[in-house]
This record gives C-alpha cells, structure tokens and sequence, in this order.
C-alpha cells in the first residue's frame, strides 16, 4: 500500500513539474515570435525608408 502511493505521489509530482517546464517553454517560444515579429517589422521599414530616400 505504502508503495502504491509512493508512486502515485511521485506522478502527480511529475505532471506539476512537466506543467512548469511546458509553461516555461510556451513563454520562452512566445517572447521569441514577438522579438522576431517587431525585428522583421523594423527591417521592413528600414528598407522602405531607405529605398525611398534614394
């Protein structure tokens, strides 16, 4: 009995940390789109300023 809940404890442990882990990655991936997103926004608007200055 006591093993069955040794393991059982130890699952629920390892669905809180795989939780925190993907929570950490779902952010690190979401602040990398929007960092990519404003970097190509600039570029875009570097080259159209600069084609059009001469």
């Amino acid at each position: 009995m006591g093993r069955i809940l040794l393991i059982a404890i130890a699952v629920i442990a390892g669905f809180f940390l795989l939780g925190s882990v993907l929570g950490l990655i779902a952010g690190l991936v979401k602040w990398a789109l929007i960092i990519g997103v404003v970097a190509l926004a600039v570029l875009a608007l570097t080259k159209i300023f600069s084609s059009r200055a001469g």
